[in-house]
């Protein structure tokens, strides 16, 4: 059978030629591969919806689906916008108090893109905010990493912003603004990870597990997401909620209005998320394919990983759900599969380089800061060189072209792209790394 990329335009219109026990098969063997213990599945292709699941799971059971909340939440802005109560262009600060001149600078569109420069994650400090007006002041009190509109830095609190933001504009919170305003306009039974008030859901959605990438074994784990940070992350959704949301992409029902929903996925100049897509637009990023442009978001909470992929152009979406740590190794093998049936779904590939990498030199050594994420360059004397994200160890730190840089994943022993090094155009000496699309600047060595 040919490559996707060998097959032509008119080959690759047909739609994906699997019946749904076909795709059944599909899913079942990529959960037992990887361990997964439970996943869903849902295609559509012009016009057809082919579903499938695994495990001891139904089609209507809710996952936790971490970041794709984000792009649920920038939609919520952007019906916002669409009722003329917010723009792109109003600064932060227009509408929250408490964030002073700094923070308060980036616009609702540099947040929504990434690029507003607000740190990745606040840590304990989100844990403890209790409160939006608690929560503001510790966003003050981090600053910003980046001046506004420089570059994409992935950031949760430019997330958890928007949904003080939506609360603000609505005068609900955003749990009650997310059924309201979209989740019940799209069909979806409303599930969270977290609750109002701090209550975490122990019910009303799958568990997540931890694989061990070496036996295969899988142990539950507990969702762990702050309060403070559910604009950012509590949803629960099923692969056909995700659908749903998917299809108001593809000229589907739904409340957004066909140009703000393409703004979500439009480019925006500026925001190159090197290590998570090819570029992200007011919500969604994006994936280039064989034969049209995708959008979509991934997801990762605790023992979860999810995907959803969408070519508005064609009406095509796919959406996966699993309640594995190695799901993201499973999405993977997923569309090299769908690719080889005919639907050349669109996903961030990775250079083909990968295993031919060069040992990093060992000026590279040292901290590097973004708020309270912290990552960790060791090039030891024989060469070897790890990098430590948080405490947890990425081994066999490899350098590749222009800066970047590859890593074994530790849940599942594969060569990734780690992130890349980025140089201080006056100096030409490495300033800041990119990692996980979060711009982590270079701690000084003390003189």
């Amino acid at each position: 059978m040919p490559s996707p990329t060998t097959l032509s335009q008119s080959s690759l219109r047909v739609p994906l030629p699997t019946a749904e026990g076909r795709l059944q098969r599909l899913l079942t063997g990529l959960a037992h591969k990887h361990g997964v213990p439970a996943a869903q599945l849902v295609v559509t292709d012009g016009g057809r919806t082919d579903t499938a699941t695994a495990g001891d799971v139904t089609a209507e059971a809710k996952f936790p689906v971490g970041s794709i909340t984000k792009a649920f939440t920038a939609a919520l802005a952007m019906l916002l916008v669409a009722d003329g109560d917010l723009d792109p262009d109003d600064s932060l600060g227009e509408h929250l108090d408490g964030l002073g001149p700094l923070v308060g600078r980036p616009t609702v569109g540099q947040v929504l893109s990434h690029t507003g420069g607000l740190p990745a994650a606040l840590g304990a400090a989100a844990d403890g905010a209790g409160s939006a007006r608690r929560y503001l002041r510790a966003c003050r009190e981090a600053g910003l990493v980046q001046p506004p509109g420089q570059c994409f830095s992935y950031s949760n609190v430019g997330y958890v912003l928007t949904g003080y933001l939506v609360e603000a504009v609505t005068g609900m919170s955003w749990w009650e603004a997310a059924d309201a305003l979209l989740l019940e306009e799209l069909g979806i039974g409303a599930a969270f990870v977290v609750e109002p008030g701090g209550r975490r859901r122990t019910e009303g959605h799958v568990s997540g597990h931890a694989v061990h990438a070496a036996t295969g074994r899988a142990r539950s784990v507990a969702q762990t997401l702050s309060p403070a940070e559910a604009a950012a992350g509590a949803l629960a959704l099923s692969a056909g909620d995700l659908a749903a949301f998917g299809s108001m992409f593809c000229g589907g029902d739904g409340p957004l209005p066909p140009d703000l929903a393409a703004a979500m996925g439009r480019p925006v100049p500026g925001a190159e998320p090197f290590g998570l897509a090819d570029t992200w637009g007011l919500g969604l990023a994006g994936y280039r394919g064989a034969d049209a442009d995708w959008t979509g978001h991934d997801g990762t909470a605790d023992g979860t990983s999810c995907h959803l992929r969408i070519d508005a152009a064609h009406g095509r979406v796919v959406a996966l759900t699993t309640n594995g740590s190695t799901g993201s190794a499973l999405w993977t093998d997923l569309v090299a599969a769908l690719r080889l049936e005919g639907l050349p779904v669109g996903d961030y590939e990775l250079p083909a380089d990968l295993d031919r990498a060069a040992r990093p030199a060992a000026d590279l050594t040292g901290h590097y800061t973004n708020g309270d994420l912290e990552y960790e360059v060791d090039v030891r004397p024989d060469g070897g060189a790890v990098l430590v994200v948080d405490g947890e160890v990425y081994p066999e730190l490899a350098l590749l072209r222009d800066g970047a840089f590859s890593v074994r994943e530790p849940a599942t022993g594969r060569r990734i792209i780690g992130g890349r090094f980025l140089t201080d155009p006056a100096t030409g000496a490495i300033s800041a790394m990119q990692a996980g699309g979060r711009v982590a600047r270079r701690r000084r060595r003390a003189s």
